[in-house]
């Protein structure tokens, strides 16, 4: 199983790292019905990458299962989950709703593509 990141809250000298540096880039990930917007991302590896997730209806989750990211996105106008991770294995991962949204939730997914020297 290949790992992509690091969580703040798994190794105390990465997560001091994240919290004092500023992400090399910030991406916004829009949730609504059954998709997310972009769902398809390409990144450098090594970057240390902030996601910034809102969702225009209700409740949902995001799930990078390789890397044991979990969040809850909350629903339309409550808010922002924020997300930061080091890409730090080439190939390609997959994010995923982590909360039951409704009859396409099983197809709500994306993708991180990790490449060496964008």
């Amino acid at each position: 199983m290949k790992f992509l990141g690091l969580v703040l809250l798994l190794a105390p000298a990465v997560a001091q790292e994240q919290t004092v540096r500023k992400p090399d880039r910030v991406i916004s990930i829009v949730a609504e019905r059954f998709t997310f917007n972009p769902s398809k991302i390409t990144v450098k590896q090594g970057e240390l990458i902030e996601f910034v997730l809102t969702s225009d209806d209700t409740d949902h989750g995001f799930r990078i299962p390789s890397a044991g990211i979990e969040v809850a996105i909350p629903q339309s106008s409550k808010g922002e989950a924020r997300v930061r991770f080091i890409a730090k294995e080439q190939g390609t991962f997959t994010f995923e709703c982590s909360r039951p949204c409704g009859a396409g939730h099983n197809l709500m997914r994306g993708t991180i593509t990790v490449k060496r020297g964008l």
